[in-house]
């Protein structure tokens, strides 16, 4: 029977379930954003007030007086939550987080990481809280805590910083990195990612492991660090040289190549020794790389592009990079990826949606290129036939994703979510794989990137919408979604884990009146408890099922 509700100058109480409601005062004629109450006579209301600072006020009389609390924040306060009479937190502008432990009496500052408006806050304990907020620049953005506020992890990315590179030991562990000394990590697959401490202000441009604890790190003016514990430290080491280090790669624990360029000489650096020194093994002037793969300890390609020629550079190794011997590339278009699978076979990509391959170990390189402006950042392969290319549109900052199933002979656009560059893509096997990019971009697919077929199983127009629930559920791991339309429009159907974060987009695209029939298969999934929505105009439905392997 017995609530409140806030807004401009106004908080109104009802007793009796909301048929009448009485006005109260405070004092002031602020603007009211957020109420809550612990019983039916302690309460607080958060909002904004006419002296330009974040507004607090707390009654213990059901709302008959309201006494100021004192916020020590000038920005506005737009939600609040009490766990009981003494513990409660407030959120809202510029990122601002509260505490209180003694009902509001002192309130302290949180530091959130964000610079932007934080909306709602929610605690299920003393420990375990939620943040959500955002902006129309980087948009939303998702903060959780597990030990009462101290610290505030990012459910999303982590970072709107521009991501260059991403590498996973194994399926759950993974590791990104990217401007401004960003490093982030997930356990989990990339379902959540935590900002680790690198210590360094520098970009970072390329990260790799050789198992869940060991991994190098490179970056701008020579910056190479090492992890031996997953990343809980990271460690600088001497690389001797001021160099712009565009990748990293170990082959074991001792051997190692760090490859550098603008706006120094490019250069080649290797260690035997795990990082401890570094040695200079190519210096070339005229040469800018950017990329370098060693699909074992001696034999290894560099791709970038060569001044004196006005064409495209690749450089192969054959003893560790203690002497290196030009190929000839056959363009003059700028490389920026290589790839390797084994000894012969690999591809490099670049501008102009340049994609080269050879199976001779780059004795001669076969044209692949797709003829469009578009430039490609990365290429993998997950086999001979199976890979992807990513990058961005020409002049527009919107990315894309290339795949291959006939080893290069044939590239298909693949539909993604984002409007950002892509930097980088990296694969475990055929299906499970993620591309990071410009803004804290993150994107993941369990399918190989393929969309997930839809049939129509009948066209007799339905009498309104509806989403069915899975069937088989629970399910292991394949499970078919049945889903009705009565007039034509757009139709998003996608799949969200517990924590609201998106797992796969089904369906995208306009479709006509009728039934249809969608099959998810949850195999690159844990198992777990996930949520599947339906999406369209004048109806939004979501339902739950369960994945048991």
């Amino acid at each position: 029977n017995t609530g409140w509700i806030v807004g401009s100058s106004t908080i109104l109480k009802t007793t009796n379930g909301g048929i009448n409601w009485t006005p109260q005062s405070n004092g002031t004629d602020g603007y009211f954003r957020s109420v809550h109450f612990t019983d039916n006579i302690t309460g607080w209301v958060v909002g904004y007030d006419n002296m330009s600072s974040g507004a607090i006020f707390k009654t213990t009389n059901g709302g008959t007086n309201w006494i100021p609390q004192t916020s020590l924040t000038s920005y506005q306060l737009s939600s609040v939550y009490f766990i009981d009479n003494n513990n409660g937190w407030s959120a809202g502008g510029h990122g601002t987080i509260l505490k209180t432990t003694n009902g509001g009496t002192t309130w302290i500052s949180q530091v959130s990481g964000v610079g932007f408006s934080l909306s709602s806050i929610h605690f299920t304990d003393n420990d375990v809280g939620f943040v959500v907020g955002g902006s129309l620049q980087y948009g939303g953005t998702f903060l959780k805590t597990t030990n009462g506020g101290t610290n505030w992890i990012n459910q999303i990315s982590g970072t709107n910083h521009w991501l260059y590179s991403v590498n996973f030991a194994d399926y759950n562990t993974g590791w990104t990195v990217g401007d401004l000394g960003a490093i982030l990590k997930t356990t989990n697959s990339g379902a959540n990612w935590t900002n680790l401490i690198s210590g360094t202000s520098q970009s970072l441009l390329s990260v790799h492991f050789i198992d869940s604890n060991t991994g190098w790190i490179s970056g701008s003016t020579g910056t190479i660090l090492k992890t031996t514990n997953s990343g809980a430290n990271w460690t600088p080491q001497v690389s001797g040289s001021n160099s712009n280090l565009w990748s990293v790669h170990f082959a074991d624990n001792n051997t190692g190549w760090a490859l550098g360029g603008y706006p120094d000489t490019s250069t080649i650096l290797k260690t035997t020794n795990g990082g401890v020194n570094w040695n200079l093994q190519l210096n070339r002037t005229s040469f800018i790389f950017w990329s370098f793969h060693f699909p074992d300890n001696n034999t290894g390609w560099v791709v970038g592009y060569d001044y004196n020629t006005n064409s495209s550079a690749i450089l192969k190794t054959t003893n560790g990079g203690t002497n290196w011997t030009p190929q000839i590339s056959g363009t003059n278009k700028w490389l920026w990826s290589v790839h390797f699978i084994d000894n012969n076979i690999g591809w490099t990509v670049g501008s102009s949606t340049t994609i080269l391959k050879t199976t001779n170990g780059g004795t001669n390189w076969i044209n692949q290129t797709i003829g469009t402006s578009d430039l490609l950042n990365s290429v993998y392969f997950a086999d001979q036939n199976t890979g992807w290319a990513v990058g961005h549109l020409y002049n527009v900052n919107t990315g894309i994703i290339l795949k291959t199933t006939n080893g290069g002979l044939n590239w298909v656009s693949q539909v993604h979510s984002s409007n950002y560059w892509l930097s980088a893509v990296h694969f475990i096997d055929n299906n499970t794989g993620w591309a990071v990019g410009q803004n804290g971009t993150i994107l993941k697919t369990i399918s190989g990137g393929e969309p997930v077929e839809v049939h129509s199983i009948s066209v007799e127009v339905p009498y309104g919408y509806s989403l069915s629930q899975n069937f088989p559920n629970p399910f292991n791991p394949k499970t078919i979604i049945n889903y009705q339309l009565r007039i034509t429009n757009l139709v998003k159907l996608t799949v969200y884990d517990v924590l609201g974060h998106e797992v796969a987009v089904l369906v995208n695209e306009k479709q006509a009146p009728g039934t249809y029939q969608v099959e998810f298969d949850g195999s690159g999934l844990s198992s777990g408890v996930y949520f599947y929505k339906l999406e369209t105009e004048g109806f939004t439905d979501v339902k739950r099922m369960m994945l048991l392997k």
